[in-house]
Parts: structure tokens; sequence; C-alpha cells
């Protein structure tokens, strides 16, 4: 199976993205063929990149739209040179060993139906691994794999087919969710998705608020992403259950501010194109663990 590398970058970890290609570039099997993209940056610039492609980006256009202008450049490619699976990686992680491209391999061509793979993501100096990084509800021990509904957007491995067929990350989002309309319009398609253990990611732990756009934009997205990929019927009970969870647990109102003003943004706003899920789909993700109302 030929695999390839999606990385994103804004420049500012030059040494960190230096040592995640050396990473890739040490799997066993077939050499994977690297794509860098520059959101907003000369990745052509950048160095130490080794024989990588790069694609340079003169704004940042956000998550999903700049991670889906190297899997342009993949799906683009003559027949013979294009990829089978891609890996997505942030550009500040590294891949733990040597393993983990021919895992990946085993594991796509054990199960024809296995759309996407969610790499663990552990922290290099502690071992531990986040909640947030476990795709579950019951997150239970982290070292457990299992069938997920949703995955790491940015310490994953995605069939080239899925892409193909349900079409890439929403760009309109900029930052967070993305990967979840994309894992939700996948089960909708008929492909599995895992969490996979022994597929590591290093990768220090961090806080998503870091970003200031954090409340703003997860709760706009959390929106866009009920009223693009949900039955009708549906839509105001997953917004009522997080609406009710939000402010339960975040009783600080320069949190709740900008949070509410996001979600209200979200409702006000087009989403996008709306392509609702099957009932069925809805079934198998309860099945799963995740009814899409939590």
């Amino acid at each position: 199976m030929k695999l390839a590398a999606v990385i994103l970058t804004m420049g500012n970890r030059p040494a960190e993205l230096a040592d995640l290609i050396r990473t890739v570039g040490k799997q066993q099997g077939d050499p994977i063929d690297i794509v860098v993209v520059g959101n907003g940056v000369k990745a052509s610039e950048l160095p130490d990149l080794g024989e990588v492609r790069t694609v340079d980006l003169p704004e940042n256009l956000g998550i999903p739209a700049g991670r889906n202008e190297g899997y342009r450049v993949l799906l683009e490619l003559p027949p013979e040179q294009r990829p089978e699976a891609i890996l997505t990686l942030d550009d500040d992680g590294s891949l733990d060993g040597d393993q983990v491209a021919e895992k990946v391999r085993a594991a796509f061509a054990a199960e024809p139906r296995l759309g996407i793979i969610s790499f663990r993501i552990t922290d290099p100096e502690t071992g531990t691994v986040q909640r947030r990084h476990v795709p579950r509800v019951r997150v239970g021990d982290p070292n457990h794999s299992s069938q997920v509904t949703t995955f790491l957007g940015g310490a994953n491995a995605t069939r080239t087919a899925v892409l193909e067929q349900v079409g890439l990350l929403p760009a309109e989002f900029f930052l967070f969710h993305e990967e979840t309309d994309l894992a939700w319009r996948a089960l909708d398609a008929g492909w599995t998705i895992e969490y996979r253990a022994d597929l590591t990611l290093n990768h220090p732990a961090t806080s998503p608020t870091r970003h200031a756009t954090y409340h703003r934009m997860v709760a706009r997205n959390r929106v866009w992403l009920a009223k693009r990929n949900l039955p009708w019927p549906l839509v105001p009970v997953y917004l009522a259950v997080w609406f009710a969870l939000t402010v339960a647990r975040n009783r600080d109102l320069s949190t709740l501010r900008p949070w509410l003003a996001g979600f209200a943004e979200g409702v006000r706003s087009s989403a996008g194109p709306r392509h609702p899920m099957r009932w069925r789909t809805v079934w198998r993700m309860t099945r799963l663990g995740r009814p899409p109302i939590i």
C-alpha cells in the first residue's frame, strides 16, 4: 500500500517539523511521499525538510483548508503515483518507532471498509495521554483500541478512497470540529473508524484554549456540524445538550460570552452544504457508544 503524509505548518516550529519528517522517513516499507503545506509561510524555504513536496499558501487559511491543499496535491497525482492512504500529522509531533507505517498498511489490508485510523497521542515527557485525545465518550483505558465515531485531526491515517467519496475537510470551519464533520460523512458512507492504541504520535500535552478564538469557534462550528450533518429532529436536541453542558461547566463570564457569541453566529450563518446522515447511521453511532446528541 502506497502511503503519503500531509504536514501543515506555520513555520514557527522548524526544529520539531524537521524531526517529524525524519521519523516519517525512517518508517519501514516503501518510502512515504511527504507534502508540507506552509499556512501563510513559504514552506519551500524552511530548513532541513529534505526531499519533500511543498505548498506555499500566501495567508493562513485555517487548519482544514490548509490540509485540504496538501490532500489535493496528492489526489491530483497520476494514478500510478497516487497514495492509497494519507497520514495527517501535526508539525510538532513525531512518530514513535519505525513500524507505524507498516501497522497502518496491515490494518487497512485486513479490513477493506476501514476508512480512518486515529492514532494515540502521548506526551513524550510524561507518557500521559490526554482525555480529549481518546475519541470516545467513555475514555476508559487509552491503551485499548476500539471502533469510534470521530478521530484526531493531527494524528491519523485516512484512505484516499474516503476523501474521494465523501469530500475533504470543511474549509469554512477554520479550526475545531472539522475532523468530526468528515468522520460523520465517512460513517454515513459505510466506512469504519478505529482508534488504534498501538500507533503512537509523540506530541507535547497542550490545551485547545491556548487559541484566542477557541470559545467562539468551538461553539460556532458545533452548530455548523449539527446543521450540516444531522437529521433535522436531532439538530435542536444535539445543540441543547451541548448548550446545557457548556453553561454547567463554565461559570466564568469571560469564557461564556465568546462561546455564546459563537453559538449565535452558528445559528444565524450558513453552515454550507447540508448532507444529513441516514437514521441507520444514527443507530450505528448509538451502538458504538456515541449517539449524535452527545
